[in-house]
């Protein structure tokens, strides 16, 4: 199972909707933006990996931050997002992030820090994120594999290469027959 954690309105409602539609057809548009309200809970969502696995995403709320941790037992996988337009929010994301990598459970976890709403006017540029986020360092000390991507959920970009993410390194292993 893959997590899909990061603080509210970040968009993982939304990439969720976004990954399902992509997944049926890759030459989709996403000019019209489904409708999504934050998540109190969870959300519960299976992709296809390939022709006998699948994988389940589930999004935890960002409300629900002082409870993630109970749920790191039964992932293989995280995608961490973060709202790149939102400055106060990155500070936030980072701590969180950094508690959450630091838990001893995900020791193991191929983690996805899915940098959100690049397309925004008001969004930090990459050099000033890698530095407030201190990229570089938490990529050299990270017990797990992270990966960092930009992307615009809204816009699509970046979604693609996502969903390659998602199939290499999410797979719950399955067989669908």
């Amino acid at each position: 199972m893959c997590l899909i954690l990061g603080e509210v309105g970040v968009g993982k409602t939304l990439l969720l909707k976004r990954l399902q539609k992509l997944q049926d057809d890759t030459k989709c548009s996403f000019k019209e933006v489904p409708p999504t309200i934050p998540t109190v809970g969870t959300n519960l969502t299976t992709l296809n990996a390939d022709k006998k696995n699948e994988v389940t995403l589930r999004e935890l709320g960002g409300a629900m931050a002082p409870i993630w941790q109970t749920y790191y037992d039964d992932c293989n996988s995280i995608i961490f997002m973060v709202d790149v337009s939102n400055p106060s929010q990155v500070s936030a994301s980072t701590l969180l992030l950094l508690t959450m990598l630091s838990s001893d459970q995900l020791q193991n976890v191929a983690v996805m820090i899915l940098l959100n709403k690049t397309d925004l006017s008001s969004s930090i540029h990459s050099k000033e994120l890698k530095y407030l986020m201190n990229i570089d360092h938490l990529l050299e000390t990270a017990m797990q594999r992270v990966t960092v991507m930009e992307c615009s959920v809204k816009n699509g970009v970046g979604l693609k290469e996502v969903l390659v993410w998602v199939r290499e390194n999410c797979s719950d292993g399955g067989d669908k027959t």
